[in-house]
């Protein structure tokens, strides 16, 4: 039996339709088709039309040969690389080691 899919909330429903309709356009300004970035990517039409429409099925790694496909790879350094929330908390942290 298959396991569920996870709970997406409409926050991250909406970020992923969002960074999908991104990889469509980037494929468009390339003048690249939906079959020639598939095949190059390694996946289906299918799989590439579930990225671009943002279905949460679909699995960082495709996305990064999507991204790669496009010559967009280093873009995926830029995800979670800028952690204010963890350095705040790292400098609270500090703050209050620094006061005893």
């Amino acid at each position: 039996m298959p396991s569920k899919p996870p709970v997406s909330f409409p926050s991250e429903r909406r970020l992923l339709a969002e960074f999908g309709e991104r990889l469509r356009l980037a494929r468009l300004r390339r003048k690249l088709s939906a079959t020639a970035v598939a095949q190059r990517a390694g996946i289906s039409r299918t799989t590439l039309s579930n990225a671009e429409h943002g279905n949460p099925s679909v699995t960082l790694g495709t996305y990064l040969r999507i991204l790669a496909t496009l010559g967009l790879e280093n873009d995926i350094k830029q995800l979670a690389a800028d952690d204010k929330v963890g350095r705040k908390l790292q400098d609270l942290a500090l703050e209050r080691r620094g006061s005893s």
